[in-house]
């Protein structure tokens, strides 16, 4: 009887999915979207989303460019698959928050820019404080392509519900250096536990992470490997 009522529920969840996909692939047809992408809020609508490239408060301290709304947009498989992990931390109390999806090239040609410059260091303190700036192309920070440029790369952290809090994932989002190494040992174990969390839910459901960065995740089976895109976040 447990059994058919895991099945009946996993059945629900899957209808719901689709419908949702549905709904939110005519969404993006109408926002002009190219095929294959969508709005996760329209996937995912009870995940909390804090897009900081629309904003000031970012590594580079200004708006970045490309970046029209502050809305997440991914390929449909990396959608589907992100909301099958915000529906197996909901019953614990958990939810995603999102802070950036697909990226147009021309961010990352602003991200470039601003790298260069190294007089602008007006965001180091929080972002980057024992980097110099002068390094971050060697050490991978910056580079002239990303793989959110492609749609199926996330940026995530897990929240509480019943507080409204980040889990403590030891540093910021987008902070610059090897205390963001998802498996640094620096880090006190509550911390640890809370990235394994994150790296498990995500790679039960088909993403990758990235060594250097906690928040970063890739799907695996992404359908642009190749491609670039270049449209706007609107």
């Amino acid at each position: 009887m447990a059994r058919f009522r895991t099945i009946r529920r996993e059945f629900a969840v899957l209808c719901a999915t689709v419908c949702v996909l549905l709904a939110a692939a005519h969404l993006a047809a109408a926002g002009g979207l190219p095929k294959g992408f969508v709005y996760v809020d329209a996937v995912i609508p009870d995940a909390l989303y804090e897009v900081r490239y629309f904003t000031k408060n970012n590594f580079v301290g200004e708006r970045i460019d490309g970046y029209l709304a502050p809305r997440v947009i991914l390929t449909t498989p990396a959608a589907t698959a992100l909301a099958a992990v915000q529906a197996d931390l909901a019953p614990f109390g958990l939810t995603l928050k999102i802070f950036d999806g697909f990226r147009p090239q021309r961010a990352v040609d602003h991200f470039v820019r601003w790298g260069k410059n190294l007089a602008d260091t007006r965001m180091k303190a929080a972002y980057y404080p024992e980097v110099d700036k002068k390094n971050l192309f060697r050490d991978g920070y910056i580079a002239t392509k990303s793989g959110h440029s492609r749609g199926s790369t996330v940026d995530l952290t897990i929240v509480a519900n019943d507080t409204g809090r980040e889990l403590d994932m030891g540093t910021p989002f987008d902070f610059f250096g090897t205390l963001s190494w998802p498996e640094n040992m620096a880090q006190p174990p509550h911390v640890r536990a809370n990235r394994a969390l994150l790296r498990h839910v995500m790679a039960r459901h088909g993403f990758r992470h990235l060594k250097e960065e906690w928040w970063h995740f890739t799907l695996n089976n992404e359908p642009y490997p190749e491609i670039y895109f270049n449209f706007t976040v609107q």
